[in-house]
């Protein structure tokens, strides 16, 4: 049995709806027990993590980095790391933004480390840009809101709010993307434990 903790900092809503797919799909894979925390919950439990074989974070990209309420997070975290309780933990991350880029990039990155220092074992998306529709690759306008991994992201799923209130945004192939990468990471975090050939 795999137990994964899914953690957000979400202030409007997009984020919130990222961390419910990712957390939808990896419990569809058999085997696995997923739950699902805020940053402010996860930071007032840390202990009940240390039972977590895997731990994915999402959160919105502001000003280009990772949210207020997500770095509150990792910092109440750091205590964890002076023991490297985290350690050969599976990780992953995912991230919105109002707009295609919006350094959404820098919020990965700086999640990764986060995970890194940890000694944690990072698991990205695994996805080929506008893997559902390659067509739209080939035109100008590039892939729509269909489309899965539409941003070309191979960290982790990014999503693009632009200024739509929740529920319209993230769009669908946003909210599918984040599906797909919940359930990866469940399933890698079980081939971890077992043993790939088990």
């Amino acid at each position: 049995m795999a137990t994964i903790a899914v953690i957000y900092h979400s202030l409007y809503g997009h984020t919130k709806l990222q961390a419910e797919a990712v957390l939808r799909e990896a419990r569809s894979v058999p085997d696995s027990t997923v739950k699902l925390y805020t940053a402010e919950e996860a930071a007032a439990c840390l202990d009940e993590l240390d039972a977590a074989d895997a731990i994915i974070m999402g959160c919105p990209t502001y000003m280009g980095s990772m949210s207020a309420g997500m770095k509150t997070f990792v910092e109440a975290a750091a205590r964890k790391w002076f023991t490297l309780a985290w350690k050969n933990k599976i990780a992953g991350a995912f991230t919105n933004s109002s707009s295609f880029s919006g350094d959404k990039l820098n919020t990965l990155v700086g999640l990764i480390i986060n995970a890194m220092q940890h000694g944690m074992i990072f698991v990205g998306l695994g996805m080929l840009p506008s893997s559902n529709k390659p067509e739209d690759m080939k035109q100008v306008t590039g892939p729509g809101p269909d489309a899965h991994n539409r941003v070309g992201s191979f960290l982790g799923p990014m999503a693009s709010s632009f200024q739509v209130q929740p529920p319209d945004a993230p769009a669908k192939g946003d909210i599918e993307t984040a599906e797909a990468y919940g359930r990866r990471v469940a399933e890698i975090t079980l081939q971890f434990i077992r043993g790939r050939n088990a």
